[in-house]
């Protein structure tokens, strides 16, 4: 009997991949960093190949250092970062140019344009999401503009775009697909039809010969290559990596809600089977599709099986400590910013704001920059470090201030995880803020986990979604303490320096 799910986790800094019980409980791990390419302010690019190569080399590693063979595993189920674009050669298979990564803002100036020609209600009104760079059509659009040559081979369907779902899938098998939740953050998906939108693709003058096809998240969608592996294996489950988390956190009633802290910040709600248009600058997003047979208490029909989900991103939560690391040079190793952090009982006065790729939800303000304010001759490091971790947490309140109006559903926890939740002083503050107990889950990999639950459920190694949700299980969890006095004042002069930070870049 297999004994394991094999998760690909490919994140926006590193690549990971992990084996997964029949318990839900994380068995080996490997994981790799790659680079992380600026080539000028607001430009984000990775190097599509190795991505690729990093995602594959920790697969080898795992299976080698945990002597782990294909016959042990089940089904492969992929996470990924999502809006990264694409662009490769269809015959080759090599990209035609560095993949644009979800932070880059190149395109604010088209997405401003558009906005102008009055089409940002037509975009929400098709796919749930606020007129942004952040998303795939502007960057493919870009890609199509500016890479010799890449407009007439795409015509003669000489190219492929896709997310890197669909750039890892397409190496692995040949198959060119991506499944809803990713096609949802492309800007080019009806949420409505869970369709490619061809009104839009005439807008921005997209070839649909570039498009994947659209696949169920959970659903046998392809299979290796055998001599990858070692034997060819299903890739049943995908999803964007926040959708994979909210499903790994089994979110699966409506109200519930989590928050991932990753490079950036996340916060995801469930809404049920109907999209609602966000009021309050939020996106509404396609969650997962259960297809066929991917769980007996599931419906058999594609449009019922599909959850929805609101969702406010706020653009650096774990990329600030990096910037404290690399940029700053105040820590050695990530893990040393807690206790920077706590060496200090506030920050001196000091609100950081971490907008260094703009501002997301529900501000939307592209030429935000990062802002560090009240500082005095006696700011330190370590008011830095602290400064820095109540900055990602503050993010969040308007993020759920927003969510909550749309929803009109009361929060009565906020589940987390990510690398910044394992953070304690940072989901005190966390709780402290938002004024809802946060809690955080024993297995807090939840974003590969989730992948792993979908493929999982697609092959019958879990047999259903309560299986699945009688594996949670709570770790600790943070009860609001700040009085209510305390969090007004911190919450005013929190919003005085977001002021500060906006429309700074011209």
């Amino acid at each position: 009997m297999t004994k394991y799910i094999l998760s690909l986790d490919q994140g926006t800094t590193s690549s990971r991949a992990i084996l997964f019980d029949h318990a839900g409980r994380p068995h080996a791990t490997a994981q790799k960093e790659f680079r992380q390419i600026f080539p000028q302010p607001g430009w984000v690019e990775h190097d599509a190949n190795e991505i690729w190569e990093s995602q594959i080399g920790v697969v080898h590693q795992l299976m080698r250092e945990s002597g782990v063979t294909a016959a042990d595993i089940a089904a492969i189920g992929i996470a990924n970062q999502r809006e990264t674009t694409v662009l490769w050669d269809r015959a080759s298979g090599q990209p035609v140019a560095n993949a644009i990564v979800w932070q880059d803002r190149r395109n604010a100036a088209l997405c401003e344009q558009l906005y102008e020609q009055g089409k940002a209600e037509l975009f929400q009104q098709k796919t749930g999401l606020v007129l942004d760079a952040y998303f795939s059509a502007t960057k493919l659009k870009w890609l199509l503009d500016n890479v010799p040559r890449a407009r007439e081979r795409a015509l003669r369907g000489e190219l492929a775009f896709g997310t890197i779902d669909s750039w890892l899938i397409y190496k692995m098998s040949g198959a060119h697909i991506t499944d809803t939740s990713n096609a949802a953050r492309t800007m080019l998906f009806n949420i409505n039809t869970l369709q490619w939108d061809q009104e839009l693709l005439d807008l921005l003058d997209i070839p649909a010969s570039l498009l994947p096809a659209i696949v169920p998240s959970s659903g046998i969608a392809a299979h290796t290559r055998a001599e990858l592996l070692g034997a060819s294996l299903p890739i049943a489950g995908i999803a964007g990596d926040q959708q994979a988390a909210t499903f790994g956190q089994v979110c699966l009633r409506p109200g519930m809600a989590k928050n991932t802290f990753g490079t950036g910040c996340f916060m995801l709600m469930n809404v049920g089977k109907h999209p609602i248009p966000s009021k309050n600058r939020l996106l509404m997003t396609v969650g997962w599709t259960l297809g066929e047979g991917a769980a007996a208490s599931t419906a058999a029909s594609t449009a019922a099986s599909t959850d929805y989900l609101l969702e406010g991103s706020a653009f650096v939560a774990g990329a600030a400590v990096q910037w404290m690391r690399d940029g700053l040079g105040i820590i050695r190793d990530s893990s040393e910013v807690e206790a920077l952090a706590t060496s200090v009982p506030d920050t001196g006065g000091m609100v950081f704001v971490p907008a260094f790729a703009g501002l997301g939800a529900p501000y939307w303000d592209p030429y935000a920059r990062g802002t560090l304010v009240g500082i005095t001759r006696g700011t330190t490091r370590a008011h830095i470090a602290r400064a820095a971790l109540e900055g990602v947490a503050y993010q969040n309140v308007d993020v759920l201030s927003a969510m909550q109006k749309d929803a009109a559903i009361p929060l009565t926890e906020l589940r987390v995880d990510g690398g910044g939740a394992r953070n304690d002083m940072m989901m005190q503050f966390q709780a402290d803020i938002l004024d809802v107990p946060v809690v955080r889950p024993v297995v807090t990999e939840t974003t590969a986990l989730g992948a792993a639950y979908l493929a999982g459920l697609a092959v019958g190694f879990w047999v259903s979604l309560e299986e699945i949700a009688s594996q949670w299980q709570m770790a600790r969890r943070f009860e609001p303490k700040m009085a209510a006095d305390e969090r007004l004042s911190r919450l005013h002069k929190w919003q005085r320096a977001v002021d500060r930070s906006r429309d700074w870049s011209e």
